[in-house]
């Protein structure tokens, strides 16, 4: 299998970074491992740098500011290309995404340019989620799939294994959507590149330790946003 690199954005993920690094480890031993910190004030940042002595395929880059989801993906993308990568996994830093999908997933970019975690398919859900998540959640999907005209179930999802060549082919560097509608966003790039987008059904269960980056102005800026990216998807037509 071709160089692969995992890519974890964290910032205050101090309860949670270390354990996760152990168990990425444990399930796949030759993946390489990128912790893309904000600068957490909590020490996640320190606590990675110790990881490294026990896992040398692990590395950190230290951001000198807290920006966004969007912008930490964006330096963990450029980074794994510099450091010549073929295949880039975007991953949570809090359990939700399960290590144990990592060898699959990797093994779907076979027969596809992207490969999506997905908790809306048949096989996908959700776990120890209240009711008004699920609801924001898959409405937000459904929203998502009804402006842009896509199928795929779960768009906002961020646990996707990507080929260099659909990062490069999207440019991924000009997306300035910040939150989770970045996924959104990315997943929108290739589709409209003509990218293969396939689905893998994951569980994603609630994070294990910490506080969740969720807010509602997260939720808002993706509702507006959506709108913005099928504008400027048809006036490329």
């Amino acid at each position: 299998m071709s160089k692969a690199v995992v890519i974890v954005p964290t910032y205050n993920e101090a309860e949670n970074i270390a354990a996760l690094l152990d168990a990425i480890v444990a399930k796949e031993p030759g993946l390489d491992i990128l912790v893309v910190d904000d600068s957490s004030p909590d020490g996640t940042g320190e606590i990675v740098l110790q990881m490294q002595r026990k896992h040398p395929q692990v590395s950190l880059l230290s951001r000198s500011a807290r920006s966004g989801l969007g912008a930490a993906y964006v330096a963990g993308f450029g980074w794994g290309l510099e450091h010549g990568y073929e295949r880039l996994i975007q991953m949570d830093a809090d359990f939700s995404h399960d290590p144990k999908y990592l060898a699959p997933m990797l093994s779907a970019l076979d027969s596809a340019d992207l490969v999506m975690g997905s908790r809306y398919i048949p096989g996908g859900g959700t776990e120890g989620w209240s009711l008004s998540r699920r609801l924001i959640s898959q409405g937000g999907n459904i929203y998502a799939r009804a402006i842009l005209g896509m199928t795929q179930k779960d768009l906002t999802g961020g646990f996707n294994a990507w080929r260099r060549g659909t990062l490069e082919a999207i440019r991924y560097s000009s997306v300035n959507s910040v939150g989770y509608v970045f996924q959104v966003e990315l997943k929108y790039r290739a589709f409209r590149a003509g990218k293969t987008l396939a689905e893998f059904p994951i569980v994603f269960p609630d994070r294990r330790l910490g506080v969740s980056k969720m807010s509602s102005s997260i939720v808002f800026e993706a509702a507006r946003r959506v709108w913005l990216l099928r504008s400027q998807g048809q006036a490329h037509r």
